[in-house]
């Protein structure tokens, strides 16, 4: 079987890592992919605003799966657009990728349906938000309406903040925001939720702890996240009931009611407040870094789950675990979240002797002239799987140290919750 994934980022090597475990898979191409995948699979430099390039190079190469990794696309219609043309290919349709393309959509589902979320309200001008904001309770958390790849958010603790949000919101330092969210702060801890779905049936799909602030202690600006662990100490039999209870299942009704079904990754994330889950937001697709945390863990072959998800079969499939921890280190370019370097070389990648526990996904890097250089602000993803938290911490930073690249930093402090 051939297989496409759509991506470049750390998330989709790691998807090219599982699809090359499968003996059903003899083939891969990354559209556009990576200096990392450039290892595994055939990159083919497409935009992945063209879709119907994207096509063309399917059907001239008769690939037989593709899987979108990054949400935008899924947000502006390429599953709809190549299922008109009998391609086969997992992610979820536009209207259901409003879960994440909307969050005016997300939040006015959860009304209908009961779905536990924090209050909140749309603002459609920056007068009308500073004026109800002057009303609320601190801090209080605002959003920019759209895609924001996870860095949208913003807890504010006074006047000056808020004030300051609504303005670089308003002003396009997300794209074209038409609505402000605003919402209360719920007091918790965060979790990542998966399942997997196939349009009738749903599997979980693992839990995770992302960390989302650049600087240790959980300090500084949102970023797209330096690290994550899987399982989320949260994770239990109770809790992940409730989830599915009073948020999965009552979402996916929903979108039948809107005519239209979830077929995908649904990621939810969440924050646990007294042990009840309240939904914070929604993703369709797989989290980067937490696919990179959660797919090293998984048994049962990854091809055969896909292909199972979109024939609507995924009731056939079993899946199986390993039981370890597996913890994931984002390698950053210094400047990171804001302004940093591209095309400094990384050297040693090629000396790296890893063993089956221990990966190196690459994120945001190029190949030149047989050499890999670094092309994004998160660059490169270090996870071990082993039984224990702290060792697979200190094995990843173990790995990072063996890399000779003078323009990174990281977190050292990943799974601090779960690490004494």
């Amino acid at each position: 079987m051939k297989v496409a994934i759509i991506g470049s980022g750390g998330r989709e090597h790691a998807l090219c890592e599982s699809m090359k475990k499968s003996s059903k898979v003899n083939k891969i191409y990354c559209i556009p992919g990576n200096a990392g995948t450039d290892l595994i699979a055939e990159n083919t430099d497409i935009d992945l605003n063209d879709f119907e390039s994207i096509k063309n190079f399917i059907q001239v190469n008769k690939i037989d799966l593709v899987v979108v990794g990054p949400e935008k696309p899924l947000v502006d219609g390429i599953v709809d657009y190549l299922e008109k043309y009998k391609i086969k290919v997992f992610g979820p349709n536009k209207v259901a990728s409003q879960l994440e393309g909307s969050k005016t959509f997300t939040k006015n589902l959860c009304k209908k349906f009961d779905i536990p979320t924090a209050n909140f309200g749309i603002f459609e001008d920056s007068e009308t938000a500073i004026t109800f904001l002057k009303n609320c309770n601190l801090p209080i958390v605002i959003k920019a309406d759209g895609l924001a790849a996870g860095k949208g958010v913003y807890i504010c603790e006074n006047k000056e903040e808020y004030s300051e949000a609504v303005k670089e919101i308003f002003e396009g330092k997300f794209g074209e925001a038409k609505n402000i969210l605003i919402e209360e702060f719920l007091k918790g801890e965060e979790m990542s939720f998966f399942i997997i779905c196939d349009g009738k049936n749903y599997k979980s799909f693992g839990t995770a702890q992302d960390h989302k602030r650049v600087f240790e202690g959980d300090k500084g600006k949102n970023t797209g996240g330096m690290g994550a662990y899987s399982p989320s100490r949260l994770e239990n039999d109770k809790l992940n009931k409730k989830i599915l209870k009073k948020i999965i299942e009552p979402t996916l009704k929903g979108l039948k009611e809107l005519n239209t079904s979830f077929k995908g990754f649904l990621y939810a994330g969440l924050m646990i407040v007294n042990d009840e889950p309240f939904l914070i937001e929604y993703n369709v697709r797989m989290g980067d870094p937490e696919c990179q945390t959660i797919l090293p863990k998984l048994k049962t072959d990854f091809a055969e789950i896909i292909l199972a998800s979109v024939e609507k079969k995924l009731d056939t499939i079993n899946f199986e675990w390993h039981s370890d921890k597996s913890l994931c280190i984002v390698l950053c370019a210094n400047g990171y979240p804001d302004i940093y370097k591209k095309n400094i070389e990384i050297k040693n990648l090629e000396k790296m002797d890893l063993n089956e526990k221990e990966f190196i996904f690459h994120a945001g890097t190029i190949k030149k002239n047989n050499k890999i250089l670094s092309n994004g602000g998160r660059v490169l993803n270090l996870v071990v799987r082993s039984k224990d938290f702290k060792f697979s911490r200190n094995s990843a930073i173990k790995l990072i140290n063996k890399i000779a690249w003078d323009d990174g930093f990281f977190r050292k402090d990943i799974g601090f919750k779960v690490i004494n």
